[in-house]
């Protein structure tokens, strides 16, 4: 048992003590992640880990990081916690698979008005879960108590993600060609993009979020607190074994910022929007805000989350082993000759 303990700390609104039983019930869950090359338990200044190189030329190491964002707000407004470290982790990893990457590692960081145990138990245990569907480790974190800065039951929860690749197996988008297929992958919904709009649209801080939608057939809390999907898997098994050439992560900007960021200059997506499969959800705010459909594809993920570029010998091969592995995968549009990054028509 530890012999730290300050009055003066705690009477300042900081309990250190707390701190060590968030550490004590979060274990079980950090330790469910470790895979082969973690090195240290939780605990320690810093965490290691020894990858395995082996096979590469030439190992490079990629680096992603994000928070959940406002999202969190839903969150503790439902007082549910054990998801939204899902929603962390993946806005990490999937952005370290769009270089072709396998992720290695994650740690995250809890900023919190006043240090809950079971909280922050609770939302550790959403991280290893994240960590767990993408195959890597959590071997590190800091949890901050913020007594006078932040309210009592808020937080904000971030991280970073390290990942490797050897060199010349980077997805760089310098083989992309006209002809090429965009391949989407189904999103599981808003993701954790756009949630100040979100929140403006269904009001939230008034709402009944324990209400069932019809259109949505859950309620509404429920529905926004679906976590991101991961597609870290079934991303490297179609590197695997189909010619890739570019990667996108639909994220906050939605198909007007992310897809073209893996297009190179004289090339566009030319995307099919009839093709497009959008959850209600999204036409249910796009008609409850007043939102044009252009902001919305400039917003939101509008039902795909990530989108691969394929050679059109590998489309439907791609395609094929993305269904296989649980994906909603299918085609949208294909590159073409153009100054436009991007169409959608």
């Amino acid at each position: 048992m530890s012999q730290s303990h300050s009055a003066s700390y705690a009477a300042a609104g900081v309990n250190i003590e707390a701190g060590y039983e968030g550490v004590r019930l979060m274990k079980e869950h950090v330790e469910r992640t470790f895979i082969p090359g973690v090195v240290s338990g939780i605990g320690g200044f810093g965490g290691l880990f020894a990858p395995d190189m082996t096979g590469m030329k030439e190992p490079v190491l990629v680096s992603g990081t994000d928070g959940v964002g406002t999202k969190q707000r839903i969150a503790q407004l439902m007082d549910r916690h054990d998801t939204v470290g899902i929603d962390c982790v993946a806005m990490c990893v999937n952005d370290i698979i769009c270089c072709g990457a396998k992720p290695l590692f994650f740690l995250d960081y809890i900023a919190i008005g006043r240090n809950e145990p079971q909280k922050v138990a609770l939302l550790v245990k959403g991280v290893a879960e994240g960590c767990l569907q993408s195959g890597c480790a959590l071997i590190g974190g800091e949890t901050a108590e913020h007594p006078g800065t932040m309210a009592p039951e808020d937080y904000d929860l971030a991280g970073f993600s390290v990942g490797i690749v050897d060199k010349e197996k980077v997805i760089d988008h310098d083989r992309m060609r006209p002809g090429d297929a965009v391949i989407a992958l189904a999103s599981s919904g808003i993701h954790s993009n756009g949630f100040s709009l979100v929140r403006k649209v269904f009001d939230i801080e008034r709402a009944d979020l324990g209400k069932v939608i019809p259109e949505l057939g859950k309620p509404l809390g429920e529905a926004l607190l679906t976590p991101t999907k991961i597609y870290v898997k079934p991303v490297l098994t179609a590197l695997a074994a189909c010619d890739i050439r570019g990667i996108s992560h639909i994220t906050g900007g939605g198909f007007y910022e992310n897809i073209p960021r893996a297009i190179p200059d004289g090339l566009g997506a030319k995307i099919e929007k009839k093709a497009v499969k959008t959850p209600e959800i999204f036409r249910l705010m796009e008609k409850m805000g007043n939102i044009p459909e252009r902001d919305m594809f400039n917003t939101f993920n509008m039902g795909v989350g990530m989108s691969l570029v394929a050679a059109p010998q590998d489309a439907d091969k791609a395609v094929r082993i993305l269904q296989d592995m649980g994906e909603d995968a299918y085609v949208i549009g294909e590159i073409v000759s153009s100054e436009e990054k991007i169409t959608i028509c």
